[in-house]
């Protein structure tokens, strides 16, 4: 459903040509999209059974679909956002950070889909929330703020595309003292939650959960009162209304992770009575096939009979000459995480049909590291507070450990995705064939983060495609380096003594990723890597120092403590201190003293990391 190249070179100059074009005269379906923030499939009842009912939503998917497998591609807001309106997997364009630390520039003549629907003639309105990662969006919206709706178009009869945000699910919602758990009762009632198979059974988890099925109620009331507003300006039989997550959460683990609670989002779609030809399904039909957050553009355009550009990544799943079967067929959708906040991991993901596949680029990262947002959760901060007595089973405990370089997880028979089927043989074959679905992936994308964020910045995110044109052979050379983490280390070694002495200092860099993720079982290579503390590249140092001390084979803290005294990047300075935090957290628990007044650069971030290092 691409735009023909003969039309797409014109589009890539600009709006020039779509000026020429002929008005659009013919009528075409308003769309609405309603958004609650953080919240996967696993809190809504018609999806879960452990849910919440919510009517309105049901309602909604009594006159259409309810899509059983759909997906964000990341879990956490901006990135998730950005993949959502720019309909481009992040790490292809550099917009995979969460928080952007520097905004990225979209090529010339590329803008975010919904300019596209502007140029076929529709009102665009967005209340309210954007969090993108990229500059340059001005011409999205024709309103944009608290107060934008589909009402303030001047022309009646002008077709509209409006997105609706609630945040009452946010996690924000769930920053509670003990002193109101004590005080504030839930609607829900604790006792009757369904808890996820790695959380502990305890009344503070018990509260949370049910503090937040009440959250997803008043978002279904709210919901409710939006699709009055369509009903009561007669609207409602003119107009697909989407209703979804805008990334999974937000419980302990969740928001922010790779998990299905993180990637798993509810969706459906009510389909209009006057254009219910445009779909090949019947009321109240559930989609299996697999749709993810770069599909929804494409979708939208589809069904606007308007351009769709080139460089979008997704495919229409509603619309014209889109048949169920075809739709139903679909089974592959993929997912990304990197820096959250101020904490740092690198992991992609591909699930197909049954079987998702999660390749840890920094395996040794345990997803507990760190993140003071997080922690201001009860849960999260008793959640570990269990661990370090003890006090949790293996599957609860697994958060706080270090990862496999690569899982494979049947999520039919284990949707919390606790039993890592990538050694068992028996699942050799899936394990092979996701491995190369991924490894062919991430090569397509020229995946920007294998290049640590700060070099990213200093020379891709003004010109990323440019960048990654020029260099998609290294890029490639390195996802092949950073997989050298899949062998044993016995066939691993020479290759990573080759990297250690290489010229290339993105080779040095990798190979230092690969030791730290063998661990002690690299310590025949710590003489090479103790060489590399006095590296000229910062990031080197930071890698040798991460591997030497995560192994407890060299003190890490003057190659640390140097880079951080002398870098001028902040960027590089946070990328540091999520190692010391790391290295602190750790087995051998590393003692660090830290002040602002140690760092030529500030930057909120640092301040996170500075605050929880604090004595």
């Amino acid at each position: 459903m691409k735009t023909p190249a003969c039309l797409s070179r014109f589009i890539g100059a600009g709006s020039l040509f779509l000026t020429l074009l002929p008005a659009f005269t013919a009528e075409r379906p308003n769309v609405v999209w309603i958004l609650s923030e953080d919240n996967s499939k696993h809190f809504l009842r018609m999806f879960d059974e452990g849910g919440a009912a919510t009517p309105n939503i049901e309602r909604l998917a009594g006159h259409g679909l309810a899509f059983d497998h759909a997906f964000s591609c990341s879990p956490v807001c901006s990135v998730a956002r950005t993949t959502l309106m720019s309909g481009i997997y992040a790490p292809r364009i550099g917009t995979q950070f969460h928080r952007k630390m520097k905004e990225v520039v979209l090529p010339e003549g590329w803008h975010f889909w919904p300019w596209y629907l502007r140029q076929a003639g529709y009102y665009t309105s967005n209340n309210s929330k954007t969090d993108y990662n990229t500059s340059g969006n001005e011409d999205v919206w024709d309103q944009s703020s608290g107060k934008a709706s589909w009402r303030n178009r001047s022309d009646r009869d002008q077709p509209f595309f409006h997105m609706h945000t609630f945040g009452q699910s946010h996690e924000g919602s769930l920053h509670f003292t003990a002193e109101n758990m004590a005080t504030n009762k839930t609607g829900t009632d604790p006792a009757s939650v369904t808890l996820a198979e790695y959380h502990p059974d305890t009344e503070t988890f018990r509260y949370t959960y049910a503090r937040y099925h009440d959250r997803m109620k008043e978002i279904d009331g709210k919901v409710g009162e939006l699709v009055a507003q369509l009903e009561k300006d007669g609207l409602i039989e003119d107009t697909f209304i989407f209703y979804f997550g805008d990334h999974g959460g937000v419980l302990p683990g969740s928001k922010g992770y790779t998990k299905e609670t993180g990637l798993h989002v509810p969706l459906v779609v009510r389909i209009p009575e006057k254009w219910r030809h445009l779909v090949d399904a019947d009321k109240g039909t559930r989609v299996g096939g697999f749709v993810s957050f770069v599909d929804f553009g494409p979708t939208v355009l589809h069904l606007a009979d308007a351009i769709i550009p080139d460089q979008l990544d997704g495919t229409p799943f509603l619309g014209k000459g889109v048949t169920m079967a075809e739709l139903n067929h679909r089974d592959t959708v993929f997912g990304y995480a990197d820096r959250f906040d101020e904490k740092y991991d690198m992991v992609r993901t591909v699930r197909k049909g049954r079987y998702k596949y999660v390749r840890n680029f920094q395996p040794y990262y345990p997803d507990g590291l760190q993140n003071n947002y997080r922690y201001k959760m009860l849960a999260y901060e008793e959640w570990r507070t269990l661990f370090n007595a003890g006090k949790l089973n293996d599957a609860q405990s697994q958060f706080f450990r270090s990862k496999a370089a690569e899982a494979l997880y049947d999520i039919e028979s284990d949707p919390y995705e606790i039993t890592n089927l990538a050694a068992n043989p028996a699942f050799r074959k899936q394990s092979i064939e996701l491995r190369g679905l991924l490894q062919k992936e991430l090569g397509k994308w020229n995946d920007l983060s294998f290049y640590p964020e700060d070099y990213m910045i200093a020379q891709a995110v003004d010109a990323p495609i440019d960048f990654s044109k020029r260099n998609s052979n290294e890029t490639r050379k390195l996802i092949a380096t950073a997989d050298l983490q899949l062998l044993s280390f016995k066939d691993a070694k020479a290759k990573l003594e080759r990297l250690l002495k290489s010229d290339d200092r993105w080779e040095r860099y990798w190979g230092l990723v690969d030791c730290s993720s063998f661990g002690v079982a690299a310590g025949e290579l710590v003489p090479l890597a103790e060489k590399l503390l006095d590296d000229p590249e910062p990031e080197v140092r930071i890698r040798a120092a991460e591997f030497l001390g995560g192994i407890g084979a060299t003190d890490p803290r003057p190659a640390l403590m140097d880079v951080l005294r002398t870098t001028e990047s902040a960027v590089t300075a946070l990328i540091a201190l999520n190692t010391v935090v790391y290295l602190a957290d750790g087995l051998h628990h590393w003692k660090f003293e830290i002040a602002q007044a140690d760092l030529r650069v500030k930057h909120q971030e640092i301040d996170n990391r500075l605050q929880y290092l604090a004595p």
